[in-house]
């Protein structure tokens, strides 16, 4: 059981870091093409912060803390 929950977590990663990547580029052009909406740009940002607090805690039940 605990094998599935593991395998879930990993894909589930591997989508959030993907999607991450994917708004990473979108945000790049859009700002590179200067022809931009500023309000699109700051939600595109807030979803990629997201994203990332998602993967921080993903990766934390993948890889514990080992204190040593």
């Amino acid at each position: 059981m605990q094998d599935i929950d593991e395998d879930y977590t990993r894909k589930k990663l591997e989508d959030l870091l993907s999607e991450h990547r994917d708004l990473d580029d979108v945000i790049d052009n859009m700002v590179k093409s200067q022809t931009f909406d500023q309000l699109q740009l700051q939600r595109l940002k807030k979803r990629k912060l997201g994203l990332k607090d998602q993967i921080i805690k993903l990766k934390a039940l993948i890889l514990p803390d080992i204190i040593a």
